[in-house]
This record gives C-alpha cells, structure tokens and sequence, in this order.
C-alpha cells in the first residue's frame, strides 16, 4: 500500500504529507487515521506507548469520545529525507462545555511507501474560555482561506 506523497520529502510535499495529516484527524476517523501508519507503526504520545494500528485506532477512539469538537491546524516545522517535524494546536472541549487549547510538536518518520512508521509527539494543554477560541470552522476539514497557526500567533 502506497501514501503519497513519499520521501524524500519537498517543501511543498511535506507541506502537502502535512495538511493530508491534519484533514484525516479533524475527520475524528480513528479507522481512516490508522491507515495511514505502518502496520508495526511506533508512538509516543505525551507518555503514552502505541504499537500498531488496531492500538492507535484504539487510542484515537477514547481520545475523540472525551475531546468533543476537536478540531486541529499542524503546519511543517523542518523535513530532511524521509523526516517530518510538525507544529500543532488543537481545540475541543470536554464534556462538561470546558474548553482547552493543546500545542505540540510532532516528529514523524515514514516507510518507502509513504506511510508513518514512527511518531513522537509531546504535548501540553490548558484550559481557555470559550470567547478565546480561534478555530470556529465547522467540523471536519480546515477550509483552505481559514488562518494557519503562524497567522493566528499560535
């Protein structure tokens, strides 16, 4: 199975591997998310340990059923061959109507075929009032004209 785009990566194609990322996880899919990782895939996840898909669908379920309205902009810090490092926010709110904003960094290494058999991601959150909120569009995808993260001074 083939994921372009494939190492090395480009300005533009990580770019592109980049926003492909950030669209399947504000689809709150845990199964279309694991596609795109290797089968033996490696995270870390703050401090939390994940090998292969059927235990990230697993975590990208209890992840979405507690962070309700999820919705997420990464952008490209650095690439080098087969290497992506990533910026992230996220905001979703928990049951109770708090909401909390999340920044991270992400690296990630992918496979020959495209798919990531490696992520590393560290993450910290706080909570925000409602009126701090910055990502309002509907749920699901990032339009194409809503700001970045660097536009939104995150």
């Amino acid at each position: 199975m083939s994921r372009p785009p494939l190492p090395p990566f480009t300005d533009a194609t990580a770019a592109e591997k980049a926003r492909l990322a950030e669209d399947a996880w504000n689809s709150r899919d845990p199964a279309r998310v694991a596609l795109a990782y290797t089968p033996k895939s490696q995270w870390r996840n703050r401090a939390e340990f994940i090998t292969g898909r059927a235990e990230i669908e697993a975590f990208l379920t209890r992840k979405w059923a507690r962070e309700l309205d999820y919705r997420l902009i990464k952008e490209v810090w650095a690439h080098a061959g087969n290497r992506i490092a990533v910026r992230f926010a996220y905001e979703y709110r928990d049951d109770s109507g708090n909401w909390f904003r999340a920044y991270g960094n992400e690296n990630w290494q992918f496979d020959a075929d495209g798919l990531m058999e490696r992520r590393i991601a560290s993450i910290n959150e706080h909570p925000i009032p409602g009126s701090e909120r910055k990502f309002h569009w509907p749920l699901g995808r990032r339009p194409d004209d809503h700001p970045g993260l660097c536009e939104l001074n995150l």
